[in-house]
């Protein structure tokens, strides 16, 4: 983002609603913010939730929180998962509860070589969700070596995360991970991570990247950002240029983003300090999401003179998310929503997004002109 402004006054406009919400929070409160319950919210039905999950590739957790040899309990699409890495270096996972006796095998399970093992009668299970070895017994049941046995979910890793297929239907993985050369690069930074929990859709989240309109009232910007979109199969891609409200007066940036199915995304900050976000944002249950943020800059810059300067652009980008979280975490959900002819293409994201659904919502027409 480049700073080419003249102004030396406070260009910022505050939306005091959510600003104030904001204020008082910061360090450790504003993480456990961040994560923590909307106690009295209404219910999904109340809030018109979808009832289904769209279908592609996600992010379930960060690839280096995930050890050799550790287990980790995992809940997304309103399931208890497992999640473990093999001795092979493999991360893996599975439905959490055991076909013998029910037990989670995610709290107190263990890795035996490369395989899940069950806390309560040591069944051993591959990544394909078929048991592999039973200790006590002369014969495995035929039924439990078949795949599935406890369903299994594709999972691979890239650009720092764990990522696994959903389809309802269980469906086999219908487009590929893209990769971005910049992590992992010695000449780029180990991820600045960052965890947040919205209570909503995740469709929702979706609109938002595509609503022109809240960035001058919910985030401070001087005027309506310049907007350019791509809508190419599995891909959308964004292309914006702002004018943000800073202290030190209006500072222009550009922004790209680019997602791949409703989970997977990357955006690019350019100009002043280059900055790339990588998301991963997951369906919980009906009314959660959850959304991982890894940040990643030029060594460079983020550990050079500049340093300061890339520092205070991750903690801006977070503030902004923090702005949409608290009115993400309360919506109702409008399908199809109301538009005006100054909204961003809710319509198009909506023709996009519905190739993800079994059960696609209605569309949003705009609105036609008056005589």
């Amino acid at each position: 983002m480049a700073d080419h402004g003249t102004e030396s006054a406070d260009a910022r406009t505050a939306p005091s609603a959510i600003w104030k919400t904001l204020e008082d929070l910061k360090g450790d409160d504003l993480i456990a913010w961040r994560l923590a319950d909307v106690p009295g919210r209404p219910s999904a039905d109340e809030r018109g939730l979808p009832n289904e999950y769209p279908f592609g590739w996600f992010g379930v957790e960060y690839s280096d929180e995930l050890a050799v040899g550790q287990v980790k309990s995992i809940r997304y699409f309103g399931k208890e998962l497992a999640m473990w890495r093999g001795a092979d270096g493999k991360a893996r996972v599975i439905d959490a509860y055991c076909a013998h006796y029910g037990a989670n095998m995610a709290h107190g399970g263990k890795v035996h070589e490369n395989w899940l093992e069950c806390p309560f009668h040591a069944w051993r299970y591959g990544e394909d969700g078929a048991v592999k070895d039973i200790p006590y017994a002369k014969i495995i049941p035929p039924q439990t070596r078949k795949k599935d046995c406890v369903p299994s979910w594709p999972t691979q890793e890239a650009n720092g995360f764990i990522w696994v297929w959903y389809h309802p239907q269980r469906v086999a993985p219908m487009w590929d991970l893209f990769n971005l050369e910049e992590v992992g690069n010695p000449n780029w930074t180990a991820f600045r991570k960052f965890r947040w929990n919205i209570y909503g859709s995740i469709q929702n989240l979706a609109d938002n990247g595509v609503d022109i309109a809240h960035f001058r009232f919910v985030h401070g910007t001087t005027e309506m950002p310049e907007y350019e979109y791509k809508f190419e199969g599995h891909t959308r891609s964004v292309r914006a240029r702002v004018k943000l409200g800073t202290p030190r007066g209006v500072v222009n940036g550009e922004i790209n983003s680019i997602n791949r199915g409703p989970g997977q995304g990357c955006v690019r900050f350019s100009g002043l300090s280059d900055t790339m976000l990588v998301t991963a944002v997951t369906p919980v249950d009906r009314d959660k999401v959850s959304a991982l943020y890894g940040f990643t800059q030029p060594r460079a810059e983020a550990e050079g003179p500049m340093a300061g300067l890339a520092k205070a652009l991750v903690k801006d980008i977070c503030k902004q998310f923090d702005q949409d979280k608290v009115i993400l975490d309360r919506y109702r959900r409008v399908d199809p929503p109301l538009v005006c002819d100054g909204d961003g293409p809710f319509g198009r994201n909506r023709v996009y997004y519905n190739q993800f659904y079994i059960n696609p919502a209605p569309t949003p027409q705009p609105p036609k002109a008056t005589e």
